[in-house]
């Protein structure tokens, strides 16, 4: 599933290339034939993100509401497309450019109160960091009354809209959190380091177009990560075993020396 920070490019380039256009709207798939007819032809006039979630705005008609889940893909294209695959849900198309849109979990028309819903029961999103504390006193807020671990307590999305799995795994290690913590045993000044440091990493997600964690420009996709799918390493930092398990349903990363277990 797509993280934060891809979602939040793709409302950029989106709305760098088809904002205030007059855009030709299609469902090839059928399954959003409705929606797509209610589209067809009127100005996009804004596209936002929000965590995981995309908004589009139109002139005079509902907000294009999606949601790419594990599957969902977009597909750009210049000039002439090669023809919709039957999966293609969503196609959108003004002066030479056709986006394609396949497999999303969510691909629906809603009203502006239903957007505002939707904003409401997500967490604070890193890539709108407000930057005067508060935001993140109000993760700390979320996070004391939970007893599930950390781990999966910032997977979900009311707590921290945006961040994946990826992103969790090298979050909890650059602030030596062990994930098994429970949320609310979490000191509030590590809770505030978590934030500060998902502002960071989405952050240059956003900038670099990829997922880095590991200073300087690593060479590989593998250099870029401290302990993501590197259970077969050592630690970049101590050279120590690096340990995987489950939790929230996805495997987990971590070291068990950089990232102690609390005493109980």
């Amino acid at each position: 599933m797509p993280e934060g920070h891809s979602i939040a490019r793709f409302a950029k380039r989106h709305r760098d290339l088809l904002g205030g256009r007059k855009v030709a709207v299609a469902s090839p798939q059928g399954r959003f034939a409705k929606g797509a007819a209610r589209l067809d032809g009127r100005k996009l006039l804004d596209v936002s993100a929000h965590g995981k979630h995309l908004f589009y705005h139109w002139q005079r008609a509902e907000t294009l509401h999606i949601h790419l889940g594990l599957y969902g893909k977009f597909r750009t294209f210049r000039d002439e497309p090669p023809p919709p695959t039957p999966g293609t849900r969503l196609s959108l198309s003004a002066d030479g450019v056709t986006i394609y849109l396949a497999g999303p979990t969510v691909c629906e028309l809603i009203m502006p109160s239903a957007e505002e819903a939707i904003r409401g029961r997500l967490g604070p999103d890193p890539l709108q960091a407000e930057t005067d504390g508060n935001t993140a006193d109000r993760v700390v807020e979320k996070l004391s009354r939970r007893s599930i671990p950390i781990g999966a307590a910032i997977l979900d999305q009311s707590v921290m809209a945006g961040l994946g799995n990826i992103y969790r795994a090298e979050v909890l290690f650059l602030t030596g959190v062990n994930p098994t913590t429970p949320a609310r045993d979490v000191p509030a000044a590590k809770i505030h380091e978590i934030w500060d440091r998902s502002v960071e990493l989405l952050g240059r997600g956003v900038a670099e177009g990829k997922i880095v964690t590991v200073p300087g420009r690593p060479a590989t996709r593998a250099d870029r990560v401290y302990v993501y799918q590197r259970e077969r390493h050592p630690c970049r930092r101590c050279g120590g075993a690096i340990s995987m398990g489950e939790m929230a349903n996805r495997n987990i990363w971590w070291c068990e020396s950089c990232q102690p277990r609390q005493a109980s």
